[in-house]
C-alpha cells in the first residue's frame, strides 16, 4: 500500500557521477532536490576511468578539484602504452592531452582515477536527500507535474512522489527511457565484456612506464588506485559462469609466465553505443548514458553526461525560480543532442583505430614479418586530446543571440580546438589574475565581461542573476570588442551574446536575457 504523497521541485533519477553532479549543481541553485538509486550503495567498481579538462572546469566552480586529485593518479599517468603483453615493451604510446600535463586553453588539468573514488567525493559535495535501495518503477505526467512510483527494495514501501520535474540519469538500460517508449539509434550493443578486478605484484613491468591503461593482444589492464589494484577488460569468454577467472588472468598478463593474482571481483557488461531519439519527454529529461551510451574508449561518456546536467541545470533552476520560461528547456536536447551524436562518431572511431594498431601487430607477428620497436600509431598526439569536442562545443539554439542576427557557423572540430569569444562557444580561459581565471567569474548567475563596467551596470538586469565583471583591455582584440563591447556569459560558460561596442540604444541586455531565457517579465 502506498504511503503517504511527497513532493519534491527535482526528482533525480539515478546515483552515478551524473546524477551526483546534477545533484551538487541543483543545491548550488537552491534547487530541492530527492535523489534515488535502486542500488543500496555507490557502486564497488572502477567502470569511467577518466575526469577530462572541462570536467574539471565544472568541478573547479563546485570546489570539488582538489578532492578530486587527491584520490587520482599522478599526472604522468595520463599516457596510453600498446605491449604484446604487459611483460613485454611498449610498441607504441601516446599521451592523454590535458591529463598528463596542463594545457594553456584550460586553468585545470584532467585526472585519471576510477568511478568508485570519484562518487564518495560527489555524494559529500551536496546535502540534498539520496535514497540507496529505491528503484523507479511508474512514471505518470500531469499537466504542472510528475508523478513517480518508488519502491524501497529495503523496507518494501511504495511511495508517491510529486516532482515538478525528473532528471533521468538512470544508465544505458533506463527504466525512464523505456518507461517513456523512447527509441534509440543504432549500433546498439556492441559486444558482451567482463572487468575483473584482482590484486597483483606488477611493478617490474608498469612502474618505471606509468600508463592509464596497456592495451595488450590480451585484453585491457589499467591500473586502479595510486596505491594499488588493477582492473583487466576483456572480450566476456562463452562459458563465462564456469571460467577460471585466475588462471585466464595468469595467461593474459604473461604468458609462460608465473605470476600471482588475487581475483576480487568479476562484473559482466554490455558495451552500449546508441543515442536516444528524444532528451525530453514533457517535464522528464534524459542525462548520461540514459541519453547516449558510448563505447569506453578515449573516456568520453561519463564526460559528455556531466556536460549534459551542467547544460541543463542552470535552464531546471531559473524555470522553478520564475526568471526563465518553460521553452528555455526546449534548448537543452537541441544544444546537447549534437554533441552526443559527434561524441558517439568520435568513440567508434577511437575504437576502430585502438583496434587497427592491435590487428597490424598481430598480423606482423602472424607471418613472421620482423616486429618493428616502435610502431607508428594511427593518429597524431591528439587523439586523446580531443579538445576540439572537449572544449569546443558550440551551441546552437534559442538560447544563444548570434552576432548581427548571423547563425554561429557549424562546428565539428574533432581533435583541434582553436578558442573563440563568439556566441555559443565556451568562454575562452584567459587570466583575470595570476591566479583567477574568466571561468572563476562564473557561476550561479550570468555573466557580462567587459572593458566598460560603468556603462552596463547602468542597464535595467532584474529579475535575472548577473555578475558584470571587468574584462582586462588586453583580452578587448581576442574577444573582437571595443572599448564598451561585451560578452554575456551563460551559468554554464558558453557564451549568449557579444556585443562588439557600446550599443547605440534601448536595453540591449535586458532584451538579450530575455531572449535567452524564454521569459516574459
Amino acid at each position: 500500500m502506498p504511503v503517504a504523497d511527497a513532493e519534491v521541485a527535482v526528482l533525480i533519477v539515478g546515483g552515478g557521477p551524473v546524477g551526483l553532479t546534477a545533484r551538487a549543481l541543483l543545491e548550488r541553485w537552491g534547487v530541492p532536490v530527492l535523489l534515488v538509486e535502486k542500488h543500496r550503495e555507490l557502486s564497488p567498481f572502477p567502470r569511467s576511468r577518466l575526469v577530462n579538462v572541462r570536467s574539471m572546469e565544472i568541478y573547479r566552480q563546485l570546489g570539488l578539484t582538489a578532492g578530486i586529485t587527491a584520490a587520482a593518479f599522478a599526472p604522468e599517468y595520463g599516457r596510453i602504452r600498446f605491449r604484446d603483453t604487459l611483460c613485454d615493451r611498449d610498441f607504441a604510446t601516446a599521451a592523454m592531452v590535458g591529463i598528463n600535463a596542463p594545457v594553456p586553453e584550460s586553468p585545470v588539468t584532467g585526472a585519471v582515477t576510477s568511478q568508485d573514488r570519484l562518487e564518495p567525493t560527489l555524494l559529500a559535495a551536496a546535502g540534498t536527500p539520496v535514497r540507496f535501495g529505491v528503484e523507479l518503477v511508474d512514471l505518470a505526467e500531469e499537466t504542472d507535474s510528475v508523478t513517480a512510483l518508488l519502491v524501497d527494495h529495503r523496507r518494501g514501501d511504495r511511495t508517491r512522489i510529486r516532482a515538478r520535474y525528473v532528471l533521468a540519469a538512470d544508465g544505458a538500460n533506463s527504466t525512464v527511457r523505456r518507461l517513456l517508449g523512447i527509441d534509440t539509434t543504432d549500433p546498439g550493443a556492441m559486444g558482451d565484456f567482463t572487468t575483473v578486478v584482482f590484486d597483483a605484484d606488477l611493478d617490474r613491468w608498469c612502474a618505471h612506464q606509468p600508463a592509464g591503461v596497456y592495451f595488450t593482444a590480451h585484453g585491457l589492464f589499467a591500473p586502479l588506485y595510486p596505491e594499488g589494484g588493477w582492473a583487466w577488460f576483456v572480450p566476456t569468454p562463452g562459458d563465462a559462469a564456469h571460467a577460471d577467472w585466475p588462471a585466464l588472468l595468469s595467461r593474459a598478463l604473461s604468458p609462460g609466465a608465473e605470476v600471482h593474482v588475487e581475483v576480487l571481483r568479476v562484473q559482466h557488461w554490455v558495451m552500449n553505443a546508441f543515442v536516444a531519439e528524444r532528451f525530453r519527454h514533457g517535464r522528464i529529461l534524459l542525462t548520461g548514458d540514459a541519453a547516449h551510451a558510448v563505447p569506453i574508449v578515449g573516456g568520453l561518456g561519463m564526460n559528455a553526461g556531466i556536460a549534459d546536467v551542467h547544460n541543463l541545470c542552470w535552464k531546471l533552476a531559473g524555470v522553478l525560480h520564475g526568471w526563465a520560461g518553460p521553452d528555455l528547456l526546449e534548448s537543452y536536447e537541441t544544444e546537447r543532442q549534437p554533441v552526443a551524436r559527434r561524441t558517439l562518431r568520435q568513440a567508434v572511431a577511437n575504437t576502430r583505430l585502438l583496434l587497427h594498431v592491435q590487428d597490424r601487430r598481430r598480423e606482423q607477428r602472424r607471418t613472421g614479418e620482423a616486429l618493428p620497436a616502435h610502431v607508428e600509431l594511427p593518429w597524431s598526439e591528439r587523439y586523446f586530446a580531443q579538445l576540439g569536442l572537449v572544449l569546443g562545443v558550440t551551441y546552437h539554439s534559442t538560447a544563444v543571440l548570434p552576432d548581427d542576427g548571423t547563425p554561429p557557423e557549424a562546428s565539428d572540430t574533432g581533435t583541434d580546438y582553436v578558442p573563440a569569444a563568439k556566441p555559443g562557444h565556451r568562454m575562452p580561459h584567459l587570466w583575470l589574475t595570476p591566479d583567477r581565471s574568466t571561468l572563476d567569474a562564473l557561476g550561479e548567475w550570468f555573466t557580462l565581461l567587459t572593458p566598460d563596467p560603468a556603462h552596463w551596470e547602468q542597464q535595467p538586469t532584474a529579475p535575472w542573476p548577473l555578475h558584470i565583471e571587468a574584462l582586462p583591455g588586453e583580452y578587448t582584440d581576442l574577444c573582437d570588442l571595443r572599448p564598451h563591447g561585451a560578452l554575456l556569459i551563460r551559468p554554464d560558460g558558453h557564451i549568449g551574446a557579444r556585443w562588439h561596442d557600446r550599443p547605440s540604444s534601448g536595453a540591449p541586455l535586458r532584451h538579450a536575457l530575455t531572449t535567452i531565457t524564454r521569459s516574459t517579465p
